[in-house]
């Protein structure tokens, strides 16, 4: 009965993944120096911390950040959104940037409306009949 009230409340999942990270954090070897975290892969991690944050997506966040060694203090959204040469309209801001870069794409990179955040990238470097395909299967030309 208690399981399926805190299931009903929502309060089971969250304390699965309280458990999870707190598991994690003590089990995560500080001596072991991790690997330079490249420019690249900053970003990416930035774009995804700033998903799972927006989705309340604490638990998730704070691995994410502590197992990358991420820096505790998020960056800028305008630090990323100059470095990923992304233009957004006003009601784009509202959103994580991950949503307005997956709308892009999934369109075409044709503006549907005056929500999309649309990143200053041409779509000839992703061919489309490629996203399916596991990266080893990928075209790599024209990347």
């Amino acid at each position: 009965v208690l399981k399926d009230t805190l299931e009903k409340r929502g309060a089971l999942g969250q304390i699965k993944a309280r458990i999870r990270a707190e598991v994690f954090n003590a089990l995560d070897d500080q001596s072991e120096p991790r690997p330079t975290l490249s420019h690249e892969n900053l970003l990416i991690n930035e774009l995804i911390r700033e998903y799972l944050e927006y989705n309340k997506y604490k638990y998730a966040a704070s691995v994410l950040t502590a197992e990358a060694g991420q820096p505790e203090v998020p960056l800028d959204r305008q630090f990323l959104v100059k470095e990923l040469n992304i233009v957004e309209d006003a009601s784009g801001k509202s959103v994580p940037l991950l949503y307005g870069i997956i709308s892009h794409f999934l369109h075409g990179g044709k503006e549907e409306s005056t929500q999309s955040i649309l990143p200053k990238v041409s779509l000839q470097s992703y061919p489309r009949q490629n996203l399916g395909k596991p990266p080893t299967e990928r075209n790599q030309k024209g990347r």
